[in-house]
Parts: C-alpha cells; structure tokens; sequence
C-alpha cells in the first residue's frame, strides 16, 4: 500500500511540473518562438489522439491545414520582415504608418519644387544653351537613379527599415564615420532651408501687401519675417509627417502653379529688349572656368528632397507581400514627372525671355522686374501669394526632421513618448532659432552655394556608396562600376563647386549686414 501511495505522489509531482514548465514557456516564450522550442526529454509529451490523428488526414480537413499553414507562414514571415525601433511609434516621422503612393508623392512634389528653380536660367548665362540643356538632362537622370537606390536601400535584407537618411548612412558606413559625413549636411539642408524660406516667405508676403494694397507696408522686413515665422510655428503643430500630408498637398499645387505662371508670362510677354545668349565676358581664364563650375551647382542644387525620401517612405506600411518600396516608387515617378514638367520649361523659357540679363535672384525678380508694369497686378499679386503659401507648406516638412531629432532625444532619456505640452514647446523654439538666424544672418543665401557643396553628396555621392557598402555588388561588375563612378564624381563636383562659390564670393565680394535684413 505504501508503494503505492509514492508512485502516485511521483505521478502527480510529474504532472504538477509537467504544467508549471508549460505556463511558464507559455508566457516567457512568443508565440512565434514555440515552435521551436525543446522541452526537457523528461517530459512527458500528451499523446496525440487517435481521432484528431485520423480526421486531420481525411480530404474534409485539408482545407483547415492548408489555413493553418498559411496562417503560420505569414506569421513567421510578418516576424522576419518588419523589425521596428519601439521608439518609432513616438517619433514624429514614423509616428504613423498609414501613408500610400499619393501621400509619397504630394510629400516629394512639395519638397523637390522650390525657390531654387528659380534660379535655373542663371545657369544657362555660363553654360549656354547646348551645355546647360545637357547639363541638366544629366542632372535630373544621375539623381532620379541616386532617389531609386535610398528607395530600394530603405527596407534591409534582415527587416529593419532606415526611415532616417542618418540611421542608412550609420547602417552603411558605421555610426561613427556615418554622423561624420551625413549630420551637418542633413541638418544644413533642414535648418537652413528653413532659414531661407523665412526670408523668401516673408519678403514675398511683404510684396503681396504692397500691390494688393497699392501703399508701402507698414511693417518693417523684420517684423514680416516674425508674421511669417507665427505663420509657420502654429502650422507645425500638426503632429507626424503623415498628418501634414494635406499641406503638401497644397505645396505641390502651389510650387506647380507659380512655376508655371512665371514662365509663360516670361515667355507670353517676349524677350526683353538689349538680350544678349552670349557666354558673359571675364579677365581671366580662371574666371570662366569657376563661373562654370557655380553654374553646375545651381543645377545640381535645383534637385533636392533627397535627404526626405527615406523620412516619406517610413511613413508607409510594408510587408513581404507589399513591400513599401512599390508604393513609394510609384509616387516618386508621378511627382517626377510633375518636377521635369516644371524646371525645364522654367530653366528654357527663362533664359530664352532674359538671357544674360537675368538678376542674380532668380525668374521672381526678374518678373517682378522687367514685367512689373506691363502685366496684371492681378497675375503679380497671385503669383507672390502661391509663393508664401509655398513657402508656408515646405517649411512643415523640411522642419520635420529636425523635430524628430529634438523628439528623440527625450525619448531616448526617458523611455516614453514626448508630453504634448514639450512637443510645441520644441517646435516653437525651433522656429524660434530660425528667425533669429534669418535676422542676424540675412546674407545667408549669398553663402548658399558654399555650404550647399558640402551637402550636394547628400544627392549625388552617398547613395551610390551606401549601395556598394550594403547589397555589396559583385566587384567588376557593371553596377560596382556604375555606383563607383557616380560616388566618386559626386565627390569631387562637391569638391568644385564649393571652389567655384569661394571664388565667387573672393571676385564679387559679399555684403555682409548683421541685423538688418533688406
């Protein structure tokens, strides 16, 4: 009797464990982890039924184990392809994930269209028709392929997704080397386009009052730019990326429609009168040869977005199945064909309306300039307001990763989301920051092209090399060669164009006024 009282306290003891090592592995283990997971051999495993054993082989149940099946290979699948920071769902660009190719392509039409175009047909004055034409032609090809290898580069082989032009740069060419080369040009093309913005905005705006109300503001420049500053902080209170996408939205149409109507009333009202396509006459053979190399960086820099296309594209759901890269280069295409449709009629019919005669700031100024009083006060004053509100919208996401960056630092230190309250608090100091260099600094754009040689590889250079250091091509082959030649290219027209700005700056002189913004 004894003997048979212990072997069923050991029964009972093995079953007692038996469950305890199941509730345990139940909720320490993921589901997707159980599967292969090897219990201890002494273990008793619960016998299988003879019933279940037998139904499941019949024709009835196939149906169930094929949905089974289904069910488990997506699971492993969805594990294996969407690898997520847990930071990210507190970050303002990659807070939401409901974008899609229409929302990809308001965003990149409203940050690849600016006042940089404006200034296209400048370039044509050094490289004359035949060069800039071709010029430009290599420009938007190199690129559009350089925007196709960041779309293809977002989502890694192992699952992680580089939704930050700065965590693919780290990814390729290591976290220390990888800050070095990518923070300052990024922050540069986010902080200081939105600088230049604010001067652009607010001047414009200053315009628009004037023929609208037909006497002189008055408003100093100063207090214009704060308006427009107002303007932009309380607009930036939308919360992520994905929420702005209305308001690039109306960039997009307003970048298009201002595009458009300064051209064709160029071209409508004729060339201007003593026009000259003549190469411009200069002192020295170094002279023309620095004046070419600025006017590959004013087509260079006429391209730009490039450090936003990885912020756009991680605003987009991805699986195996559809992967984000097919939405996203669906709305690239769409907005390119919108940009090409918009710089070179812009780039052609402005030289073909001023030639040498166009101002340095670009088709603004000179429409306001030469055509000033033979054209509609209503057409001038419409063609200012599309600016500001241009202006207005490309701030919000040119700004947004400057945001983000302020936002993740909190949540790395304290391990949640940012409070509501800190998040405008961070925006209006941002904007804050930007007026006050737009104030202080309003010679700014005169450096434009100086800083903006450091950023150009941003575009040209470092795509190709972080596509060489991460899908590793084969070495010789057609695309090793491609992508080296391309990066190194990029580099060293980088490298040109900053000596071409410097000595821009050293013949013509700047002039430098703190405080005191024309």
């Amino acid at each position: 009797m004894t003997i048979i009282m212990e072997e069923a306290m050991e029964v009972n003891l093995s079953r007692r464990a038996r469950i305890e090592t199941q509730s345990s592995v139940a909720i320490s283990t993921p589901p997707l982890q159980l599967s292969s997971l090897n219990l201890n051999d002494s273990v008793p495993k619960t016998p299988k039924s003879p019933f279940a054993s037998r139904f499941m082989s019949t024709p009835l149940a196939s149906p169930m184990k094929k949905a089974i099946e289904n069910m488990q290979g997506y699971l492993e699948e969805v594990s294996r392809f969407t690898k997520f920071n847990p930071q990210d769902d507190w970050l303002p660009i990659t807070e939401s994930r409901k974008g899609n190719a229409y929302y990809a392509a308001f965003h990149v039409l409203s940050s690849g269209i600016g006042f940089q175009a404006l200034v296209l047909p400048l370039a044509f004055t050094s490289l004359g028709w035949i060069w800039g034409i071709l010029c430009l032609c290599v420009a938007f090809t190199w690129q559009l392929y350089t925007l196709w290898l960041l779309v293809q580069l977002h989502e890694s082989d192992s699952g992680v997704r580089h939704s930050r032009y700065l965590t693919l740069a780290m990814a390729a060419f290591g976290e220390k080397v990888g800050k070095l080369m990518a923070l300052f040009p990024i922050m540069y093309l986010s902080g200081g386009t939105c600088v230049t913005l604010i001067m652009i905005g607010a001047s414009t705006m200053k315009i628009f009052f004037q023929i609208v109300c037909g006497v002189a503001s008055p408003l100093s420049t100063i207090e214009w730019y704060l308006v427009f500053t107002c303007a932009a902080i309380l607009l930036a209170q939308l919360p992520n990326l994905n929420s702005i996408a209305g308001v690039s939205l109306i960039g997009a149409i307003t970048a298009v429609a201002y595009c458009a109507l300064i051209w064709i009333v160029s071209v409508v009202q004729g060339r201007v009168a003593n026009i000259s396509y003549e190469p411009p006459r200069v002192h020295s053979e170094a002279t023309r040869i620095f004046s070419l190399w600025n006017a590959l960086g004013i087509i260079a820099f006429a391209f730009r977005g490039h450090n936003l296309v990885l912020e756009i594209q991680g605003t987009m759901p991805s699986d195996s199945k559809q992967p984000s890269r097919l939405e996203m280069w669906r709305g690239v295409m769409f907005a390119y064909i919108v940009i090409a449709l918009c710089l070179f009629p812009l780039a052609i019919g402005g030289y073909w309306a001023y030639g040498n005669l166009i101002p340095t700031n670009g088709m603004l100024r000179a429409l306001y300039k030469y055509h000033g009083h033979d054209t509609s006060k209503l057409i001038i004053a419409l063609t200012s307001l599309l600016v500001v509100i241009n202006s207005l919208s490309s701030f919000q996401i040119y700004a947004m990763p400057v945001f983000d960056n302020l936002e993740s630092k909190y949540t790395s230190m304290k391990n949640r989301p940012c409070p509501r309250w800190l998040r405008i608090a961070l925006r209006g100091l941002f904007g804050c920051i930007a007026f006050f260099i737009a104030v202080a600094l309003p010679f700014l754009p005169s450096l434009a092209g100086l800083i903006g040689g450091v950023a150009l590889p941003i575009t040209l250079a470092y795509p190709c090399f972080m596509w060489i250091a991460i899908r590793k091509p084969q070495k010789c082959s057609t695309n090793w060669y491609l992508n080296w030649t391309l990066g190194v290219v990029g580099m060293i027209l980088s490298v040109l164009v900053v000596i071409g700005a410097i000595w821009g700056i050293v013949a013509q002189g700047i002039k430098i006024h703190f405080f005191n913004p024309q």
